[in-house]
């Protein structure tokens, strides 16, 4: 059963539950209508120790009071036109990241809505289709996996855009979970 966020991170959350809620809330600074982001998640006593240049341009460095074992990092733009999934299987993570978010927004239908898909649509006729249905929902869905194979999420609808109702737990968005942990096989 997900967690719903109350102001912070849920007193029992873990590292990585905590890494994906502050990457919604980053994204959610950012206001909707955004594109896709990409997040490289990296320890953050070894980024202290092994950069402590960029530690410190990250407000990391040994004075700053974060308890966060795990550093979003942003990566830059994905580029425009390419497909998720085309986009990540280009990626090869350096030994140094532990592992990997990503943001992306999406138009959803309730469960009930879903008899109602017309068969054999195309993706893009399909798009449209749901783009109409008056059931839609507006959703930023933030997924990470670390390399050991953890993985956590979090959803917001654009409707309830409060941190108090963002919904977490691992298995909320599988297939982007699966393609993020993919950039870590070899």
């Amino acid at each position: 059963m997900p967690n719903v966020s109350p102001s912070g991170p849920p007193m029992a959350a873990s590292p990585l539950t905590v890494a994906v809620l502050e990457i919604d809330a980053y994204a959610a600074s950012l206001g909707w209508d955004q594109p896709a982001r990409l997040f490289a998640l990296v320890d953050t006593a070894r980024l202290r120790a092994q950069e402590p240049g960029l530690a410190a341009q990250l407000g990391l460095d040994d004075t700053a009071t974060t308890t966060a074992t795990l550093t979003p990092i942003e990566q830059e733009e994905l580029p425009e036109g390419t497909a998720l999934d085309e986009f990540l299987a280009t990626i090869a993570w350096p030994d140094a990241v532990v592992g990997c978010a990503m943001t992306v927004e999406r138009l959803m239908l309730p469960p009930s809505a879903e008899a109602s898909v017309p068969e054999g649509m195309s993706d893009a006729r399909l798009t449209a289709w749901v783009a109409k249905h008056p059931d839609r929902q507006e959703v930023r869905m933030t997924v990470a996996v670390l390399r050991d194979g953890a993985r956590d999420s979090a959803v917001r609808l654009r409707e309830k855009d409060s941190p108090t109702e963002v919904l977490t737990g691992a298995g909320l968005v599988p297939g982007l979970a699966e393609a993020l942990a993919a950039t870590f096989e070899s």
